[in-house]
């Protein structure tokens, strides 16, 4: 690859390997500074010292127009910003550059969480237990895909009816999530039939964990089966779901963003706009006194 300043972009992604970051992070900064690099390279800048803050201006228009969704385009944008502030800390390029900061804001859309009705639909026609195990460990425990699949037998606690996550898929904050009667006696099911020489508790081929892709394609068949396919359910609403059904059933806020691995418990609080009960509650009681007349019986 030829690209301008391209051997302080390796020294960059060396120093994010040393910090351990993880693969998924090292990709997603490679190939959102990479493109940053390409483009202004194209526009005729070779040097560090000719980028402006113009240019990456530029290609967050670039991105956009190319009809990339808000939050990937963020995603880049932040990538490069951690680029560009690594060579304001080596002295390469002027601090002025960021003085500004560039917003894109994302919209504010709510999770996605299934319809009691249809979760019932769903474990009805899953009858497999080598399926019907991690789907019903996503749907009881709020974990994320990239958590379930990645389970090695060392993290079950089965006497206490835990699971011990020591670093979390997406923000490696470590947690303990809890097993249901329904998930536990599932599990026992799948862990007694399962080829014991396996590390993984959902393994593919090889002495490897199931892939991400394996993984969905089961649900989106479940779902077939079902006759769900077209009420637009992925795999994560599972977690959407768990969630949603913690807090109707009274569960703070606090406790939820612990066992889903919320940094922020703003993320959390998302859940309490999707679905509150007593909120429903309370406007269906107000709606009733309006109907009756009204609450001096002036209408």
């Amino acid at each position: 690859m030829e690209l301008p300043a391209q051997e302080h972009f390796e020294r960059y992604l060396r120093h994010k390997w040393r910090l351990n970051h993880k693969p998924r992070t090292l990709q997603s900064s490679f190939t959102s500074v990479m493109l940053f690099l390409d483009f202004c390279g194209k526009s005729g800048k070779r040097d560090l010292e000719e980028i402006e803050r113009v240019d990456l201006e530029a290609f967050i228009e670039h991105e956009q127009d190319r009809g990339l969704r808000i939050s990937t385009v963020r995603t880049r944008l932040a990538c490069i910003i951690a680029f560009l502030h690594f060579l304001m800390e080596q002295d390469l390029i002027p601090v002025s550059l960021l003085k500004r900061r560039i917003k894109l804001k994302l919209p504010d859309v709510l999770p996605r969480a299934m319809n009691p009705a249809d979760v019932r639909k769903l474990l009805s026609v899953i009858e497999d237990i080598r399926d019907r195990a991690p789907i019903l460990l996503l749907l009881r425990t709020g974990m994320r895909i990239g958590e379930a699949l990645g389970l090695r037998l060392n993290d079950l606690d089965i006497r206490d009816r835990k699971i011990h996550l020591f670093e979390g898929e997406k923000n490696s904050m470590g947690r303990v999530v809890y097993l249901s009667d329904d998930v536990l006696f599932a599990l026992k099911l799948w862990l007694r039939r399962r080829d014991q020489n396996q590390e993984f508790v959902f393994y593919g081929q090889g002495n490897k964990s199931l892939c991400y892709s394996a993984g969905r394609n089961r649900f989106v068949k479940y779902l077939q089966k079902a006759g769900l396919e077209q009420k637009g359910y992925t795999v994560h609403c599972l977690r959407h779901t768990f969630a949603s059904e913690l807090l109707n059933a009274g569960m703070r806020l606090e406790c939820l963003q612990q066992l889903l691995g919320h940094q922020d418990i703003e993320v959390t609080r998302r859940y309490a706009r999707l679905t509150d009960r007593s909120r429903e509650e309370e406007y269906f009681r107000a709606m009733a006194i309006i109907e009756k007349g009204g609450i001096d019986g002036d209408y």
